[in-house]
């Protein structure tokens, strides 16, 4: 089931907004370079804003939108891969607007390992979000801790740990294999082969 719509049988929850990265708010977007429109959801009428349409950073009304936002979204484990910069903008800008962000945090695919140069700096783009080597090592939730030191971002992010991730294990590289499904976060990640490629 997508977070989205877990969130919406939850009576303790008002949604008010989503966001939609690369690749669309349900991760079906198969180009790499197809952007995505704001729309309304009719499911559960609320707007979607999206991250790779129009604007690549939240603005002041998307920002006015929400008082918490919760980020679900599963990486690959490479820096190139635009979750990594999506995250980083919607901290900035919920810091700059005084807004808390949650991060559940997912297996990085690809385990610990850490390979590549470090991105210099002056080199920074929607491909390359700070100075990260090519494979951090890092997950979605370590990299928002780690964005928030970095960058010396004033915010609330709370990062929801998993239990028993163990990123040293093998075959699977921390991947919980038998006990979790890779679920695309978009058509080209199809699965953990890809990731590790």
């Amino acid at each position: 089931m997508h977070s989205l719509d877990a969130l919406a049988l939850l009576k303790e929850i008002k949604l008010t907004a989503a966001f939609g990265p690369q690749h669309g708010l349900r991760g079906d977007k198969q180009d790499n370079m197809v952007e995505s429109a704001d729309f309304h959801d009719p499911a559960h009428g609320i707007p979607v804003f999206s991250l790779y349409g129009e604007v690549r950073r939240p603005t002041a009304t998307m920002m006015d939108s929400f008082d918490v936002l919760l980020i679900d979204l599963q990486d690959v484990g490479c820096r190139v891969y635009t979750f990594i910069t999506t995250l980083r903008y919607v901290l900035e800008a919920a810091a700059q607007h005084k807004k808390a962000v949650w991060v559940l945090d997912r297996p990085n695919p690809v385990g610990r390992p850490v390979e590549g140069l470090r991105l210099c700096p002056g080199w920074e783009s929607f491909v390359g979000a700070g100075p990260l080597p090519m494979r951090p090592g890092l997950t979605l939730g370590e990299l928002a801790k780690w964005f928030v030191s970095i960058l010396k971002l004033d915010v609330q992010c709370e990062v929801v740990k998993m239990e028993g991730w163990n990123p040293t294990s093998s075959p699977g590289f921390g991947w919980p294999l038998g006990e979790r499904t890779w679920i695309n976060p978009s058509p080209n990640a199809a699965n953990l082969s890809m990731a590790r490629c």
